[in-house]
C-alpha cells in the first residue's frame, strides 16, 4: 500500500478544510434514524458508484466486467468504480462531496480528513444501517475501532478489519555497502550516516538519501526515535509525549532537542546526502528505479521494494520507538450523504469483506490474469501478474484478516516485525493509549489551517538546511506564532485533558 507521506497529507488537509469552509454549509442526512430502514430489497437491479484515489490501470473494465457478474448473481447489482489520480484527488476529492454528486461508496481515511469531513456532513450516519446492512463486517469490529468511526456520536464509516502499524523506519539497499567494509549496524542515526557516507564516497551518480518534492520524511522517524515524542493525530508539527499519563502538547522550537536534529539535517547537507534540488523533485520512485539507496517509509513500502529487487539485499529497520495500531479509520469505506442506495452499498461490501470469492474478484482481479495463488508449506500467498495492464485494489480498508494474502517473495522477516508489535502493543499503555482519541479541529479551524500553511512552506527548507538552521528555526517559530500556534495547541490540549480524564474513569 502506498500512501502520502505526513507532510503530504498536511497539504491534503489543508485543502480539504478549505474545500470545507466554503462548500459544506448543510446539515447531515441522517438515514439512520429509528424507523428509517427497511428490510433489504434486491428485487431492482442497481448499479452502485464506488470511488477510490489512485491511477487507473490499463485494462480495469476487464477487472470490473469479472466483479460484476458475480455481483449480479450474489445481490443483483453492479459496481461502477470511479478513480481519482495521484495528480488530481487533493482538488477532486473534496469537491465529491460537496458538489452534490450522487455515488454510493468512497474509501476515506485519516489522511484524508476522514473526521473533518463527517463533521462537515459529507458522510451519512450509519448508526442503524452498518449493524442491519453489513451484520458479517460490524460483527467483526473492535470496540477500539467503532469508537474511531465515531464522531459526534455517530459512526460515519466502515473501519478496515486489517490493523496495520505506525512503524515508521528506513530502508535501504545492503548489496552496494557490503563491499565497502560496512559493518551491516543500521541502529541509530549515526548508523545511518556512516552508511549515508559510504554510499555516497562510491557511487557518486547515486542519491544516498532519497529526497522529493513532497518534502524530506527524516524528522517523521528522527523525533519519535527519541522515545518521548509523538506527533499528534494527522499533524506534524504538533507532538506529545506518549509515556506521559498527561501528556502536554508541543512543537518544535519548544522542544528542547531539535537544535541536535538540525545540527545533524545541516552536516548531512553539506556532506550532500541529497541535492539542493530535492524539494522541487517530481520523482518519487528514485528508489524503486536505483537512484537513491536509502528511503524512509514503512512497511509496505519495505515489502514492495524487496519483493521488485530481490537482488539488492533490502532491508528494514524501524525507528519509531513506542509502535502502535494505526487508527482503524487509516483506511476505511464511506457511505456519502447523496447515495441513493446506502443498504445495497453497505451490503455489497458486506459481500466484499465476507465472501472469498467476491473479495479476490474485487481485491486482486482475474487468477491468471491480474494474479495467481502459489501455495507453500499449507500457506497461500498471492503474486501479482502483469502490472503494467492490471493493479490489486486501491480500497485498502477492504483487506479483511482470513481474505487479504500475504504477497509471494515477501521478505522473510516481515511476520517477525508484525508479531514483535503485537506482543508489544496494549490498550490502555503508552501511544495505543491515545489511538482512539478524535481531533475536532472546527474551533480552531482557520488557525490550523494557517499553522499548516506556515508549516508546509518554512519547515522543509529548514529541516534540508537549506537556510541557516539557527536563524531559520526562529523565523520558523515567528512565524507559526504569527498564524496562531499557540490558541491551536491550547485548543487541542484541552480536547485532549478531556480524553484523558474519561479514560481514568
Amino acid at each position: 500500500m502506498k500512501k502520502p507521506t505526513t507532510l503530504k497529507r498536511a497539504a491534503v488537509s489543508l485543502l480539504l478544510m478549505a474545500a470545507a469552509l466554503n462548500v459544506w454549509a448543510g446539515g447531515k442526512k441522517d438515514s439512520g434514524g429509528p424507523g428509517a430502514l427497511k428490510d433489504l430489497d434486491t428485487s431492482k437491479r442497481v448499479e452502485l458508484v464506488m470511488y477510490f484515489i489512485g491511477d487507473r490501470p490499463a485494462k480495469q473494465d476487464e477487472i470490473d466486467a469479472n466483479l460484476n457478474r458475480l455481483l449480479l448473481e450474489k445481490l443483483n447489482c453492479t459496481l461502477k468504480i470511479n478513480w481519482l489520480g495521484w495528480g488530481e484527488f487533493q482538488t477532486k476529492y473534496p469537491l465529491l462531496f460537496s458538489s452534490g454528486e450522487v455515488f454510493d461508496m468512497a474509501y476515506t481515511a485519516t489522511w484524508l480528513g476522514f473526521v473533518n469531513m463527517a463533521q462537515r456532513g459529507a458522510f451519512m450516519n450509519l448508526d442503524q444501517l452498518f449493524p442491519k446492512y453489513a451484520p458479517k463486517n460490524y460483527a467483526r469490529q473492535t470496540k477500539t475501532a467503532l469508537q474511531q468511526a465515531t464522531i459526534a456520536g455517530h459512526i460515519y464509516c466502515v473501519p478496515t478489519l486489517l490493523g496495520t502499524y505506525t512503524s515508521y523506519g528506513v530502508i535501504y539497499r545492503t548489496d552496494l555497502a557490503q563491499p565497502y567494509g560496512w559493518d551491516g549496524k543500521m541502529a541509530n542515526f549515526d548508523d545511518v550516516e556512516k552508511y549515508l557516507d559510504i554510499i555516497k564516497k562510491n557511487y557518486p551518480q547515486m542519491e544516498p538519501l532519497d529526497v522529493y518534492t513532497q518534502g524530506p520524511d527524516i524528522h517523521l522517524i528522527w523525533f519519535p526515535f527519541q522515545g518521548d515524542v509523538e506527533f499528534f493525530k494527522g499533524t506534524d508539527f504538533v507532538f506529545y509525549n506518549p509515556q506521559s499519563d498527561n501528556p502536554r502538547l508541543t512543537t518544535y522550537y519548544d522542544y528542547p532537542k531539535t537544535p541536535q536534529f538540525l545540527s545533524m539535517m545541516d552536516r548531512w547537507n553539506k556532506k550532500g546526502f541529497y541535492p539542493k534540488s530535492a524539494l522541487s523533485d517530481t520523482d518519487k520512485s528514485k528508489y524503486d528505479n536505483g537512484k537513491a539507496a536509502l528511503r524512509i517509509y514503512n512497511l509496505d513500502a519495505y515489502e514492495a521494494n524487496y519483493r521488485a529487487h530481490p537482488e539488492w539485499g533490502t532491508k528494514y529497520v524501524n525507528f519509531v520507538a513506542d509502535v502502535a495500531y494505526l487508527p482503524f479509520t487509516q483506511d476505511a469505506l464511506a457511505i456519502p450523504a447523496s447515495s441513493r442506495n446506502p443498504e445495497r452499498a453497505l451490503a455489497l461490501y458486506d459481500l466484499i469483506t465476507s465472501d472469498p470469492e467476491v473479495f479476490r474478484a474485487f481485491y486482486y482481479g482475474i487468477e491468471g490474469k491480474s494474479y495467481r495463488i502459489i501455495r507453500e508449506g499449507g500457506q497461500e500467498y498471492v503474486e501479482a501478474i502483469n502490472t503494467d495492464d492490471y493493479a490489486f485494489s486501491n480500497a485498502w480498508g477492504a483487506r479483511t484478516p482470513g481474505l487479504f494474502l500475504p504477497a509471494a517473495g515477501a521478505p522473510p522477516d516481515l511476520n517477525v516485525f508484525k508479531s514483535e508489535w503485537d506482543g508489544h502493543i496494549k490498550d490502555g499503555a503508552g501511544a495505543q493509549r491515545y489511538q482512539s482519541f478524535v481531533l475536532d479541529t472546527s474551533p480552531v479551524e482557520t488557525e490550523y489551517a494557517a499553522c499548516q500553511a506556515v508549516h508546509q512552506q518554512y519547515w522543509g527548507p529548514l529541516e534540508l538546511a537549506y537556510v541557516d538552521v539557527v536563524s531559520g528555526l526562529e523565523e520558523y517559530k515567528t512565524r507559526i506564532k504569527a498564524a496562531g500556534i499557540d490558541k491551536v495547541i491550547a485548543e487541542f490540549q484541552k480536547q485532549l485533558d478531556a480524553y484523558v480524564a474519561a479514560q481514568k474513569k
